[in-house]
């Protein structure tokens, strides 16, 4: 029994040992993505930024805090507790109003970067003591004013129609660098879905002499608070804003399809035109095509009857010429005849004839069959058909005008 008394006092000393030590132990831990404010009892402040374990303190009070806060604007509410979750606060969509008047809810996330710097981080830890407290008190605020500032430099119409990337520039530069100072202006414009002037007030931002923009002092640098990045993630118009959207769409879309149409029927006309222009360039082309082919063969033809007629000269130049030249051989043969029968009396004529009659008359003879010498003569003498032939003979002589006897 005493033993299990003892075993147990030692046990509560035990437990009370680990509480106390617990309660009082100088050392603690920080988590990475954190830094750590540790109040010393002696009212010593430090923050802790490495992870991991370090030297507190006995009976320091200790204070987490996130490198980045993020501050969402996500909900169509903000929640009641505005607990940080994920380095990160949600604190409903932000509602803005543009230059004309109109509203929207904006969704988008902001990433702060608290400082690094240990008197920067205490001034904030000492100003707003937790998280929660610096975005409800200064990151909310400053973001919505942000965006509010960017809203009023355009309208809603301009916004839809392409400004969305400027205000988002817009919004960026002055959570980095301050909230713009405006100035607002009144003017007129012509309302073309309404057929009517409106009075409209143009908001711009006024500017130094070196034309630089002039700005509210930022709540968040003389904390040594940066901006990481900014996105506006969704704008969702006001009913009004929406319809008014809805009718210069429908309006947009009608002259487009009219634009269309009419670049349409012009270009039909265009392109008829220069088919027509086009079909009349090629009959003048084929026009004159024939035209010049016409003429090249006149042309031609006359050419060819030039070179016909001038074949047609030479051909009768060249006849005449044959002509005399035959005509010309001719009289030289004549005159050679005629010389050579004027000077031996024409006596190779005269004996080429005797001679064909020799040869006729032979021939006749040959021919004969009847007798030569008489069957019965009553007389001496020579042949009468001998002396017949040579009578005949010597008449074809006396004709040619040959002297056949011999000359003494």
């Amino acid at each position: 029994m005493n033993m299990n008394a003892k075993q147990i006092l030692i046990g509560v000393i035990a437990v009370v040992g680990i509480v106390l030590g617990l309660i009082i132990n100088p050392f603690s831990w920080n988590d990475a993505g954190n830094r750590t404010v540790v109040e010393r009892v002696d009212g010593d402040q430090i923050v802790q930024f490495q992870p991991g374990v370090f030297y507190a303190g006995f009976f320091a009070k200790e204070t987490e805090w996130p490198n980045q806060i993020s501050v969402t604007y996500q909900e169509g509410t903000a929640p009641t507790d505005l607990e940080i979750r994920d380095n990160g606060i949600e604190i409903g969509q932000v509602k803005i109003r543009f230059n004309d008047a109109t509203t929207a809810d904006v969704k988008g996330i902001t990433q702060f970067i608290l400082p690094s710097d240990e008197k920067d981080m205490i001034l904030i830890h000492n100003t707003h003591r937790t998280p929660s407290s610096l975005v409800s008190k200064r990151l909310s605020p400053y973001t919505k004013e942000c965006l509010q500032s960017s809203s009023q430099l355009m309208s809603s119409e301009k916004h839809y129609g392409g400004g969305r990337a400027q205000m988002a520039q817009d919004f960026l530069d002055q959570l980095k660098n301050g909230v713009y100072l405006l100035k607002t202006e009144e003017g007129y414009v012509y309302d073309s879905l309404e057929g009517e002037q409106k009075r409209i007030y143009q908001t711009e931002i006024q500017m130094n002499k070196s034309g630089e923009a002039k700005r509210k002092i930022s709540s968040i640098k003389e904390y040594g608070i940066t901006v990481a990045d900014a996105a506006i993630t969704d704008v969702k118009y006001a009913k009004q804003v929406e319809d008014k959207l809805t009718k210069i769409i429908d309006a947009s879309t009608k002259s487009a399809i009219s634009k269309q149409e009419l670049m349409t029927a012009q270009q039909q006309a265009l392109t008829a035109k220069a088919q027509g222009e086009r079909d009349l360039v090629n009959i003048e082309y084929q026009t004159k095509k024939d035209q010049t082919k016409q003429v090249v063969e006149a042309q031609t033809k006359v050419e060819v009857a030039k070179q016909d007629k001038i074949n047609q000269q030479i051909a009768y130049e060249a006849a005449i010429l044959e002509a005399k030249k035959r005509r010309e051989i001719a009289d030289v043969s004549a005159y050679e005849k005629r010389t050579t029968i004027q000077a031996n009396g024409a006596l190779e004529l005269k004996l080429s004839t005797w001679l064909k009659a020799e040869e006729y008359k032979w021939a006749a003879f040959k021919e004969f069959q009847g007798n030569i010498v008489p069957q019965f003569q009553t007389g001496g003498g020579n042949s009468n058909g001998l002396n017949f032939m040579e009578l005949m003979s010597a008449k074809a002589a006396r004709d040619l005008a040959l002297d056949l006897s011999p000359k003494k």
